[in-house]
């Protein structure tokens, strides 16, 4: 008789203790769980109070502030941190020999991307929702079936942002390298993403920047999901619901795919 397991208790099984170590671990340390939405709260708040006054939407509901505009691009950032907090992880579990000792392990290594993408997404959705109880205190009153659409886009955007994180963390040998990595590469990604201002026409580079950035579709998405339904939304200048969550989700695939590459050619070093 064969001893070794079988496919699916080499994938679930495994992919699901991974994700619910990493739901513990984030939610037993503090000091991440305020990073990741703390920070960008503040930031929501300054600079939507700030340039408030100036603001004007070139398309969509023309009552819109900025605060309020600014707020789905604050959603996606809080995620973005938290996939942050969540894949360096993985650089501390390979300095502390967990990661060894999963690699070796008798699983698939798609068991150990999706453990950490299911549990980062997870986690991502989870801050999202959170940050959503303020909508109401900005003058957004998102729909009852905006708000049950809006759990699977979250989760859906946490997923691909929790891949885009993975993929930076992977090679990397310490926390420093990704911290650096993520200021000259994570944060401009969601800079230029019609997070904080309309994405301007096709004419200038930015326009075309914005146009093939992957983040800007996860903006989309979260922006479409919350105005569901509302009068005047179709008019917004981002790309429609549908489109943006087949980009995001052909984003989110392709990442967990590149990843799992990486991971199998790690463990054929490993063993």
């Amino acid at each position: 008789m064969s001893t070794q397991p079988s496919k699916p208790s080499r994938l679930v099984l495994p992919a699901f203790s991974l994700w619910q170590r990493e739901v513990v671990r984030f939610l037993r340390q503090r000091n991440r769980i305020i990073g990741a939405l703390a920070t960008p709260v503040v930031f929501w708040f300054l600079i939507g109070s700030g340039l408030g006054p100036s603001f004007r939407l070139p398309s969509g509901p023309q009552d819109v502030a900025y605060i309020e505009y600014f707020f789905p691009g604050t959603i996606v950032l809080i995620m973005l941190f938290t996939a942050i907090f969540s894949t360096i992880s993985v650089i501390e579990d390979r300095r502390e020999g967990f990661l060894q000792s999963v690699l070796v392990a008798p699983i698939s290594p798609g068991a150990i991307v999706l453990g950490k993408l299911l549990g980062g997404a997870t986690l991502a959705a989870l801050q999202a929702l959170l940050f959503l109880a303020l909508a109401p205190f900005i003058g957004l009153k998102p729909s009852l079936p905006a708000l049950l659409a809006a759990v699977p886009v979250f989760f859906l955007v946490g997923l691909a942002l929790t891949g885009l994180g993975f993929l930076v963390a992977w090679p990397m040998e310490s926390t420093q390298g990704f911290h650096a990595i993520m200021n000259i590469f994570l944060m401009p990604l969601w800079l230029l993403s019609g997070a904080l201002f309309p994405a301007p026409g096709r004419d200038s580079w930015v326009g075309w920047v914005v146009a093939l950035n992957p983040v800007s579709y996860c903006v989309a998405a979260v922006r479409r999901v919350l105005y569901l339904g509302k009068p005047g939304a179709e008019s917004f200048p981002d790309p429609g619901l549908g489109l943006s969550l087949a980009i995001c989700g052909a984003f989110a695939v392709g990442l967990w795919v590149v990843a799992q590459v990486m991971v199998a050619g790690r463990r054929k070093v490993t063993g």
